[in-house]
Protein backbone atom coordinates (compact mmCIF):
# COMPACT_ATOMS: atom_id res chain seq x y z
CA UNK A 1 0.00 0.00 0.00
CA UNK A 2 2.84 2.41 0.81
CA UNK A 3 4.22 2.06 -2.72
CA UNK A 4 1.01 2.77 -4.61
CA UNK A 5 1.24 6.00 -6.70
CA UNK A 6 -2.21 7.20 -5.60
CA UNK A 7 -2.18 10.53 -7.45
CA UNK A 8 -1.22 8.84 -10.70
CA UNK A 9 -3.88 6.16 -10.20
CA UNK A 10 -6.52 8.82 -9.57
CA UNK A 11 -5.48 10.66 -12.73
CA UNK A 12 -5.61 7.43 -14.74
CA UNK A 13 -9.06 6.60 -13.36
CA UNK A 14 -10.35 9.98 -14.58
CA UNK A 15 -8.75 9.45 -18.00
CA UNK A 16 -10.45 6.05 -18.17
CA UNK A 17 -13.80 7.46 -17.04
CA UNK A 18 -13.78 10.38 -19.51
CA UNK A 19 -11.94 8.69 -22.37
CA UNK A 20 -9.46 11.52 -22.74
CA UNK A 21 -6.69 13.44 -21.03
CA UNK A 22 -8.14 16.93 -21.49
CA UNK A 23 -11.52 16.00 -20.01
CA UNK A 24 -9.76 14.32 -17.08
CA UNK A 25 -7.64 17.43 -16.52
CA UNK A 26 -10.76 19.61 -16.37
CA UNK A 27 -12.37 17.22 -13.88
CA UNK A 28 -9.27 17.21 -11.69
CA UNK A 29 -8.67 20.95 -11.99
CA UNK A 30 -5.09 20.50 -13.16
CA UNK A 31 -3.05 21.13 -16.28
CA UNK A 32 -3.27 18.75 -19.24
CA UNK A 33 0.50 18.26 -19.03
CA UNK A 34 0.26 17.17 -15.38
CA UNK A 35 -2.20 14.40 -16.23
CA UNK A 36 0.04 13.24 -19.09
CA UNK A 37 3.01 13.18 -16.71
CA UNK A 38 1.07 11.03 -14.25
CA UNK A 39 0.24 8.58 -17.05
CA UNK A 40 3.90 8.33 -17.98
CA UNK A 41 4.91 7.74 -14.35
CA UNK A 42 2.30 5.02 -14.01
CA UNK A 43 3.50 3.26 -17.18
CA UNK A 44 7.06 3.27 -15.90
CA UNK A 45 6.07 2.14 -12.40
CA UNK A 46 3.99 -0.78 -13.73
CA UNK A 47 6.37 -1.75 -16.51
CA UNK A 48 3.49 -2.32 -18.95
CA UNK A 49 1.73 0.10 -21.33
CA UNK A 50 -1.79 1.15 -20.42
CA UNK A 51 -2.62 3.00 -23.65
CA UNK A 52 -2.07 2.31 -27.33
CA UNK A 53 -1.23 5.11 -29.72
CA UNK A 54 -4.44 6.31 -31.38
CA UNK A 55 -4.58 6.94 -35.10
CA UNK A 56 -4.64 10.67 -35.84
CA UNK A 57 -6.96 12.45 -33.43
CA UNK A 58 -8.99 9.36 -32.63
CA UNK A 59 -10.14 8.44 -29.12
CA UNK A 60 -7.77 6.87 -26.61
CA UNK A 61 -7.33 3.12 -26.91
CA UNK A 62 -6.64 1.19 -23.69
CA UNK A 63 -4.58 -1.99 -23.63
CA UNK A 64 -6.13 -5.00 -21.86
CA UNK A 65 -4.02 -4.11 -18.83
CA UNK A 66 -5.25 -0.52 -19.04
CA UNK A 67 -8.87 -1.66 -19.23
CA UNK A 68 -8.45 -3.86 -16.16
CA UNK A 69 -6.69 -1.17 -14.14
CA UNK A 70 -9.17 1.50 -15.25
CA UNK A 71 -12.17 -0.52 -14.11
CA UNK A 72 -10.53 -1.40 -10.79
CA UNK A 73 -9.34 2.10 -9.89
CA UNK A 74 -12.59 3.78 -10.94
CA UNK A 75 -14.64 1.28 -8.96
CA UNK A 76 -12.42 1.73 -5.90
CA UNK A 77 -12.59 5.52 -6.03
CA UNK A 78 -16.37 5.45 -6.35
CA UNK A 79 -16.65 3.22 -3.29
CA UNK A 80 -14.44 5.65 -1.35
CA UNK A 81 -16.58 8.56 -2.55
CA UNK A 82 -19.77 6.85 -1.40
CA UNK A 83 -18.25 6.16 2.01
CA UNK A 84 -17.14 9.79 2.36
CA UNK A 85 -20.58 11.08 1.37
CA UNK A 86 -22.19 8.80 3.94
CA UNK A 87 -19.88 10.12 6.64
CA UNK A 88 -20.49 13.75 5.68
CA UNK A 89 -24.22 13.17 5.97
CA UNK A 90 -23.66 12.72 9.69
CA UNK A 91 -22.86 16.41 10.07
CA UNK A 92 -24.99 18.24 12.64
CA UNK A 93 -28.42 19.12 11.30
CA UNK A 94 -27.78 22.82 11.95
CA UNK A 95 -24.47 22.93 10.01
CA UNK A 96 -24.61 24.49 6.51
CA UNK A 97 -21.77 24.91 4.01
CA UNK A 98 -22.04 27.58 1.32
CA UNK A 99 -19.61 28.25 -1.51
CA UNK A 100 -19.22 31.42 -3.53
CA UNK A 101 -16.65 33.63 -5.26
CA UNK A 102 -14.02 35.52 -3.24
CA UNK A 103 -15.36 38.97 -4.17
CA UNK A 104 -18.96 38.16 -3.29
CA UNK A 105 -17.92 36.57 -0.01
CA UNK A 106 -15.82 39.57 1.03
CA UNK A 107 -17.98 42.37 -0.31
CA UNK A 108 -21.55 41.19 0.21
CA UNK A 109 -21.84 38.06 2.32
CA UNK A 110 -19.41 38.51 5.23
CA UNK A 111 -20.73 41.94 6.34
CA UNK A 112 -24.20 40.39 6.63
CA UNK A 113 -23.30 37.23 8.55
CA UNK A 114 -23.85 38.85 11.99
CA UNK A 115 -27.47 39.35 10.93
CA UNK A 116 -27.73 35.64 10.13
CA UNK A 117 -26.36 34.72 13.55
CA UNK A 118 -28.85 37.04 15.20
CA UNK A 119 -31.78 35.64 13.19
CA UNK A 120 -30.72 31.97 13.35
CA UNK A 121 -28.35 31.59 16.33
CA UNK A 122 -28.26 27.79 16.09
CA UNK A 123 -27.17 27.63 12.46
CA UNK A 124 -23.44 27.15 11.88
CA UNK A 125 -22.67 28.55 8.43
CA UNK A 126 -19.31 27.70 6.84
CA UNK A 127 -18.26 29.72 3.79
CA UNK A 128 -15.96 28.25 1.16
CA UNK A 129 -14.34 30.32 -1.56
CA UNK A 130 -14.77 27.86 -4.40
CA UNK A 131 -15.76 28.37 -8.05
CA UNK A 132 -16.34 24.74 -8.99
CA UNK A 133 -19.73 23.16 -8.40
CA UNK A 134 -18.76 19.49 -8.19
CA UNK A 135 -18.75 19.76 -4.39
CA UNK A 136 -22.55 20.02 -4.60
CA UNK A 137 -22.64 16.56 -6.15
CA UNK A 138 -20.81 14.76 -3.36
CA UNK A 139 -22.36 16.59 -0.41
CA UNK A 140 -19.37 18.70 0.60
CA UNK A 141 -21.34 21.88 -0.05
CA UNK A 142 -25.04 22.46 0.61
CA UNK A 143 -25.58 25.46 -1.65
CA UNK A 144 -23.66 27.96 -3.73
CA UNK A 145 -24.08 31.55 -4.82
CA UNK A 146 -22.91 32.04 -8.38
CA UNK A 147 -22.57 35.05 -10.63
CA UNK A 148 -23.56 34.92 -14.28
CA UNK A 149 -26.38 33.30 -16.19
CA UNK A 150 -25.65 29.58 -16.01
CA UNK A 151 -26.76 27.07 -17.06
CA UNK A 152 -25.88 24.69 -14.25
CA UNK A 153 -26.91 21.23 -15.49
CA UNK A 154 -28.63 18.88 -13.05
CA UNK A 155 -28.72 21.56 -10.33
CA UNK A 156 -31.57 23.72 -9.06
CA UNK A 157 -30.92 27.43 -9.67
CA UNK A 158 -33.00 30.43 -8.65
CA UNK A 159 -32.22 34.12 -9.17
CA UNK A 160 -31.17 35.92 -6.00
CA UNK A 161 -30.39 39.48 -7.13
CA UNK A 162 -30.03 41.60 -10.21
CA UNK A 163 -27.05 43.93 -10.66
CA UNK A 164 -25.87 47.03 -12.48
CA UNK A 165 -22.58 48.63 -13.44
CA UNK A 166 -21.45 52.21 -12.77
CA UNK A 167 -18.10 54.03 -12.52
CA UNK A 168 -16.67 54.70 -9.06
CA UNK A 169 -13.58 56.53 -7.85
CA UNK A 170 -12.10 57.76 -4.62
CA UNK A 171 -13.15 61.23 -3.39
CA UNK A 172 -9.49 62.32 -3.42
CA UNK A 173 -9.00 61.32 -7.06
CA UNK A 174 -12.30 62.94 -8.00
CA UNK A 175 -11.15 66.23 -6.52
CA UNK A 176 -7.70 65.96 -8.13
CA UNK A 177 -9.29 65.19 -11.53
CA UNK A 178 -11.37 68.36 -11.58
CA UNK A 179 -14.58 66.85 -10.22
CA UNK A 180 -15.69 65.05 -13.42
CA UNK A 181 -19.47 64.81 -13.77
CA UNK A 182 -20.05 63.83 -17.41
CA UNK A 183 -19.18 60.47 -19.08
CA UNK A 184 -17.23 62.37 -21.76
CA UNK A 185 -14.67 63.26 -19.09
CA UNK A 186 -13.74 59.59 -18.68
CA UNK A 187 -11.50 59.98 -21.73
CA UNK A 188 -8.96 61.84 -19.60
CA UNK A 189 -8.99 59.43 -16.66
CA UNK A 190 -7.11 56.20 -15.92
CA UNK A 191 -9.43 53.19 -16.07
CA UNK A 192 -9.20 50.11 -13.88
CA UNK A 193 -10.35 46.85 -15.49
CA UNK A 194 -12.07 43.78 -14.06
CA UNK A 195 -11.31 40.62 -16.03
CA UNK A 196 -14.93 39.57 -15.48
CA UNK A 197 -16.38 39.95 -19.03
CA UNK A 198 -19.75 40.95 -17.55
CA UNK A 199 -18.12 43.98 -15.91
CA UNK A 200 -16.17 45.21 -18.95
CA UNK A 201 -15.82 48.91 -19.75
CA UNK A 202 -17.05 48.18 -23.28
CA UNK A 203 -20.57 47.72 -21.83
CA UNK A 204 -20.42 51.24 -20.37
CA UNK A 205 -18.96 52.74 -23.55
CA UNK A 206 -21.80 51.27 -25.62
CA UNK A 207 -24.45 52.58 -23.21
CA UNK A 208 -23.10 55.98 -22.19
CA UNK A 209 -19.86 56.64 -24.06
CA UNK A 210 -17.78 58.41 -24.89
CA UNK A 211 -17.28 56.60 -28.18
CA UNK A 212 -13.61 57.65 -28.22
CA UNK A 213 -12.94 56.13 -24.79
CA UNK A 214 -9.76 54.07 -25.04
CA UNK A 215 -9.99 50.68 -23.33
CA UNK A 216 -6.41 49.59 -23.97
CA UNK A 217 -4.63 51.16 -21.01
CA UNK A 218 -5.11 50.77 -17.30
CA UNK A 219 -4.46 48.03 -14.77
CA UNK A 220 -6.34 44.74 -14.97
CA UNK A 221 -7.39 42.67 -11.97
CA UNK A 222 -8.65 39.13 -11.61
CA UNK A 223 -11.28 39.91 -8.97
CA UNK A 224 -13.88 42.59 -8.44
CA UNK A 225 -12.68 43.08 -4.88
CA UNK A 226 -9.18 43.98 -6.08
CA UNK A 227 -10.58 46.43 -8.63
CA UNK A 228 -12.59 48.21 -5.95
CA UNK A 229 -9.69 48.29 -3.51
CA UNK A 230 -7.50 49.86 -6.21
CA UNK A 231 -10.20 52.46 -6.85
CA UNK A 232 -10.43 53.27 -3.13
CA UNK A 233 -6.68 53.88 -3.12
CA UNK A 234 -7.07 56.45 -5.90
CA UNK A 235 -5.39 54.37 -8.61
CA UNK A 236 -8.10 55.04 -11.18
CA UNK A 237 -11.79 54.73 -12.06
CA UNK A 238 -13.40 51.31 -11.70
CA UNK A 239 -16.56 50.04 -13.36
CA UNK A 240 -18.20 48.56 -10.29
CA UNK A 241 -20.89 46.00 -9.72
CA UNK A 242 -23.53 47.74 -7.61
CA UNK A 243 -24.02 44.80 -5.23
CA UNK A 244 -20.31 44.71 -4.44
CA UNK A 245 -19.68 48.47 -4.25
CA UNK A 246 -22.88 49.72 -2.60
CA UNK A 247 -21.55 49.65 0.97
CA UNK A 248 -18.42 51.62 0.04
CA UNK A 249 -20.48 54.17 -1.88
CA UNK A 250 -22.83 54.51 1.09
CA UNK A 251 -20.00 55.14 3.57
CA UNK A 252 -18.19 57.57 1.28
CA UNK A 253 -15.10 55.45 0.52
CA UNK A 254 -16.10 55.56 -3.14
CA UNK A 255 -18.29 57.98 -5.07
CA UNK A 256 -20.25 57.83 -8.32
CA UNK A 257 -19.10 60.79 -10.43
CA UNK A 258 -21.94 60.41 -12.96
CA UNK A 259 -24.86 60.24 -10.58
CA UNK A 260 -27.52 57.64 -11.29
CA UNK A 261 -26.22 56.57 -14.71
CA UNK A 262 -25.69 52.81 -14.85
CA UNK A 263 -25.82 49.74 -17.06
CA UNK A 264 -28.42 47.21 -15.97
CA UNK A 265 -27.27 43.57 -15.99
CA UNK A 266 -30.55 41.90 -15.00
CA UNK A 267 -30.48 38.75 -12.82
CA UNK A 268 -26.80 38.27 -11.95
CA UNK A 269 -26.56 36.28 -8.70
CA UNK A 270 -28.08 32.84 -8.32
CA UNK A 271 -28.66 30.36 -5.52
CA UNK A 272 -27.51 26.99 -6.84
CA UNK A 273 -28.13 23.72 -4.99
CA UNK A 274 -28.83 20.03 -5.60
CA UNK A 275 -32.37 19.35 -6.90
CA UNK A 276 -33.44 17.37 -3.83
CA UNK A 277 -35.46 19.14 -1.13
CA UNK A 278 -32.99 20.99 1.14
CA UNK A 279 -32.59 20.26 4.83
CA UNK A 280 -34.38 22.60 7.23
CA UNK A 281 -31.20 24.52 8.09
CA UNK A 282 -30.30 24.94 4.42
CA UNK A 283 -33.82 26.14 3.63
CA UNK A 284 -33.54 28.67 6.48
CA UNK A 285 -30.27 30.05 5.05
CA UNK A 286 -31.86 30.31 1.58
CA UNK A 287 -34.82 32.24 3.02
CA UNK A 288 -32.40 34.53 4.86
CA UNK A 289 -30.44 35.17 1.66
CA UNK A 290 -33.67 36.12 -0.13
CA UNK A 291 -34.56 38.48 2.71
CA UNK A 292 -31.13 40.13 2.63
CA UNK A 293 -31.24 40.45 -1.15
CA UNK A 294 -34.70 42.04 -1.05
CA UNK A 295 -33.46 44.66 1.41
CA UNK A 296 -30.10 45.31 -0.23
CA UNK A 297 -31.15 48.77 -1.38
CA UNK A 298 -31.87 50.55 -4.62
CA UNK A 299 -29.24 51.66 -7.12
Amino acid sequence: MNELPLNALRAFAMVYAHGGVRAAARELGMAHSSVSRYLGELDRWLGVPLLRAAAGRGPLVFTPQGEALGRATLSGLREIEQAVVALRETRPAHAVTLSTSPSFAIRWLLPRLPALEKTHPKIELSVQVEQRLDALDDGRVDLAIRMGKGPWPELHAEPLMDDALYPVMSPVLWQASGRPSRPAQLAGLRLLHDRDPEAAWELWRQAHGPARLSLQGGARYTSSDLVLRAAMQGQGVALARHRLAADDVANGSLLRPFGDLDVSLGPSYWIVRPPAKPRAAVAAVIDWLRWQAAGAGAR
